[in-house]
């Protein structure tokens, strides 16, 4: 089997990711901050080691920044969710996936908010100038899909997180594609929440995300319940990140997490060199064979959307999974709105994600096993 479905989730796990969950099953099974014992202790200490490197490897000034959710979801509902101000707007981008759209749709519905997308002007990504287009007098937060997840487009968040700062703007990153691709320094990037997906570009398990944080906002929490603080207390605690996490977190996948994210840290620049050069060589041997790629070659970032001619975007993942023995995700990728603005809103699209562990030869197959598909088609509508 060749996977190629790693946008939605990475399949082969790094050896120490791996031994990060087994030994904290092992070592580190007591509930961390729940009790005073030498057990409780040991987590607890070791969950905080997590945030440590988290806070490091975003630049942010405190490991108490560091809120721990069950995914990237979670992360960016507590940062739109939480921040939400009454009669206030919103600029998303139409690269947002409906993790982003969703919670601002309620708001919305709620007559609590309302909200602008902004277009691309360039093939490339979204700018700060298509983000200036969409700004009114009520505008509050600005948020940023880093990476699509369609097909690649890379948001110039650089120049926003500056346009953010400058006019008092919340900035929210959705780094759901980006982080472990990226450096991402929140501080020099004006960034004020980061929302990660740590089963992703961090090769950890599934269900674990976090909302990085950076001094100057805090959202109010949506979720409440047990902290281990403040127990005779029937309101949430104000310490952060405790206000954010109630009920118990899960100590194998934080584990995991920091785990990934040493390994990317260690391994930085050859996983972004391969992904550079099998997403490069994927797009270019699809365009030669007249496929219509959506992703822009600048977009080397491991995501290739594309179109066999009419064919549907489920037939052609249907065929390479049953013929080829080929995992990838057709369809719309819980983003109408990126397929809206590509015009592949009746065929959806073939969507490519590429991970580490992948190689030369299984891209090679799979050009091989599209040359076959788009030719058969190509012959069944010549004898129609």
């Amino acid at each position: 089997m060749i996977y190629l479905d790693n946008s939605a989730t990475t399949l082969i796990k790094p050896k120490e990711i791996i031994k990060a969950v087994n030994d904290s099953l092992l070592y580190y099974s007591a509930n961390p901050g729940r009790s005073g014992h030498k057990a409780s202790v040991k987590t607890a200490l070791k969950i905080e080691e997590v945030r440590e490197v988290i806070a490091r490897h975003f630049n942010v000034s405190s490991a108490q920044n560091i809120v721990f959710t069950t995914n990237c979801t979670h992360a960016l509902n507590i940062a739109i969710l939480g921040s939400a101000k009454q009669g206030g707007h919103i600029v998303c981008t139409e690269n947002e996936h409906n993790s982003v759209l969703r919670p601002l749709e309620h708001l919305k519905n709620l007559g609590i908010i309302d909200y602008t997308i902004a277009y691309q002007s360039t093939p490339t990504g979204i700018t700060v100038e298509d983000i200036k287009k969409c700004i009114n007098e009520n505008t509050y937060m600005i948020i940023c899909n880093h990476i699509s997840n369609v097909n690649g487009s890379r948001a110039n968040i650089k120049n926003i997180g500056k346009f953010c700062q400058e006019n008092g703007y919340i900035f929210l990153v959705d780094g759901a594609q980006s982080c472990g691709h990226e450096k991402i320094d929140m501080q020099e990037l004006g960034i004020d929440y980061l929302a990660v997906a740590g089963h992703k570009g961090f090769y950890a398990p599934q269900s674990i995300g976090v909302l990085v944080m950076n001094d100057k906002y805090r959202p109010e929490p949506i979720l409440f319940g047990g902290t281990g603080t403040n127990s005779l207390e029937l309101v949430q605690p104000k310490t952060y990140p405790e206000r954010l996490e109630s009920g118990t977190i899960s100590t194998p996948l934080i584990l995991g997490l920091g785990a990934g994210v040493k390994f990317v840290e260690e391994n930085f620049n050859d996983i972004n060199n391969k992904l550079d050069d099998l997403t490069t060589y994927l797009n270019y041997e699809l365009t030669k064979m007249g496929v219509t790629s959506y992703t822009h070659p600048e977009n080397s970032y491991g995501v290739v959307s594309f179109n066999i001619d009419d064919m549907h975007s489920n037939e052609v993942a249907d065929i390479l999974n049953e013929k080829y023995d080929i995992c990838v995700r057709s369809g719309y990728h819980c983003a109408p709105i990126k397929h809206k603005a590509l015009g592949t809103l009746e065929q959806g699209t073939v969507r490519v994600s590429i991970s580490y562990f992948n190689n030369f030869s299984e891209i090679q197959r799979l050009i091989y096993a599209i040359r076959h598909i788009k030719k058969e088609h190509e012959k069944d509508f010549s004898r129609k």
